[in-house]
């Protein structure tokens, strides 16, 4: 199908789903039909495409069911990345992140370049001149002036049995964010020196970066920065060490009162992290090109090696103390959260270490962790983490407090059956969850999430 095809097409459907609408099911039902057209469309049906039309209709039904921010940003980037995996099958996914950002604002004059997406036409058919002449023309003249008509005479209206509901300034507003939905997305432009870039997002270096060993700084020779960078990482080493040492004895020799413990391990945690992201940018620093094939470098990558052990340590130890954590206060979103991140900064250590090993260029480890973040972004969509910690808390009477309960989304049949079993009043904000629960239900089909609809409504 043609480019202007498909944005008119996904123009009206936009139009027909989100006329007086809010977001709801209507968004699943248009990303279907995006994922459907890419397919019918797509020449190239790699594994990464067919993986990436797997998950955007994954990540269609946890929006169509939950409708929350991260199914949201899990159905966004899934069919972004299905379209450019369709589209740039030559370029690396983690352009499309600057390529979204650079449409989102040349999408509001390139509609006005006609020639660039317009085919053009030459009316050469009788026939067609006939349909146009004595069908369509007369066509909008009838619906103009019924418009008009009808608006005038209530009689006239009433005759015809029909009466004109339209409210123009949505219609015009619906349509206009529609076709700019539609065209940004059927016709996005990529600017060329993303062209350019893609050569340095390779996971491979080019065979004379491996052949030609250069120090990274004109002022010192080779051998001065190779020392350098030993004698680096071995005070980085043992600092590393000594620190390691003094954060387990801190969290957990030492005795702590409990109303210190929360912010003892969100700052130790948070600093943690912090440390382990500016180790990895010393790492990719150091062996961002000569030093991955420079062989009297032997000694700074087993310091390299060594470094990156001693991280993946005190991640081990970060998360130890988050889980004792939850096992005095239990489960939250922000405890949930900071596994995820200690997770997601191992995977980098792993991937930082194969780096090393097998000569990859640091692109490499941003284009591998890009799809662990995506893959993690899908496990928050299509999860009910809020129904998780509920259950969890309740079992292990931990973080059970009413108000705290009544806060966490989609755990409502479990915060219900509890409150009921232990005789709870009506004051820990129930009436304003069972409100939402209520407006949710009441919604029109198509601006409804299918969560809601299968709860009770509780008077």
């Amino acid at each position: 199908m043609k480019k202007h095809t498909l944005i008119f097409s996904s123009t009206l459907l936009f139009f027909s789903l989100f006329y007086k609408e809010g977001l709801g099911i209507n968004l699943a039902f248009f990303a279907l039909f995006l994922i459907a057209l890419i397919n019918y469309n797509a020449k190239n049906k790699t594994f990464t495409f067919k993986i990436l039309s797997l998950t955007s209709v994954v990540a269609t039904v946890a929006y169509a069911w939950f409708g929350d921010a991260a199914s949201f940003f899990a159905l966004f980037f899934s069919i972004l990345f299905l379209q450019f995996e369709n589209q740039e099958i030559k370029l690396k996914t983690i352009l499309s992140i600057p390529i979204i950002f650079i449409n989102f604002f040349s999408s509001l004059v390139r509609p006005f370049l006609f020639k660039e997406w317009l085919p053009e036409t030459k009316i050469g058919s009788n026939t067609l001149k006939k349909a146009i002449a004595y069908v369509l023309i007369p066509l909008v003249f009838m619906v103009v002036f019924f418009t008009v008509y009808t608006y005038a005479s209530n009689v006239f209206s009433g005759f015809l049995r029909y009466e004109i509901d339209f409210d123009f300034t949505a219609v015009f507003f619906t349509t206009l964010l529609g076709f700019y939905i539609s065209f940004s997305f059927w016709n996005y432009w990529v600017p060329n020196y993303n062209y350019s870039l893609n050569s340095k997002l390779q996971n491979l270096f080019p065979s004379e970066s491996q052949s030609e060993i250069t120090p990274s700084f004109s002022f010192l020779d080779l051998d001065f920065e190779r020392k350098s960078g030993e004698i680096s990482l071995i005070l980085l080493n043992v600092m590393l060490l000594f620190f390691i040492t003094a954060y387990n004895y801190e969290q957990f020799f030492q005795i702590q009162e409990t109303s210190s413990l929360s912010s003892a391990t969100h700052d130790g945690v948070n600093s943690v992290m912090l440390s382990i992201f500016m180790a990895i940018g010393v790492l990719l620093f150091y062996f961002k090109k000569s030093f991955n094939f420079d062989d009297k470098a032997n000694f700074l990558k087993v310091l390299a090696k060594i470094w990156i052990f001693l991280n993946a340590v005190l991640v081990f130890s970060s998360a130890i103390k988050n889980y004792e954590y939850v096992c005095h206060f239990g489960l939250t979103y922000k405890r949930l959260g900071v596994f995820a991140f200690l997770a997601i900064i191992l995977i980098g250590l792993v991937y930082l270490y194969l780096k090393i090993k097998n000569h990859k260029t640091n692109a490499y480890l941003f284009n591998v962790m890009l799809w662990y973040l995506y893959g993690l972004l899908m496990l928050c969509a299509c999860v009910n983490w809020g129904n998780l910690i509920t259950i969890y808390n309740i079992n292990s009477k931990r973080g059970i407090e009413p108000v705290f309960l009544s806060e966490l989304n989609f755990n409502d049949k479990v915060r219900r059956s509890y409150f009921e079993e232990n005789k709870l009043s009506g004051e820990y904000m129930e009436e304003l969850v069972e409100r939402r629960i209520e407006i949710n239900q009441n919604k029109s089909f198509l601006s409804k999430n299918l969560y809601y609809q299968n709860l009770e409504n509780q008077k």
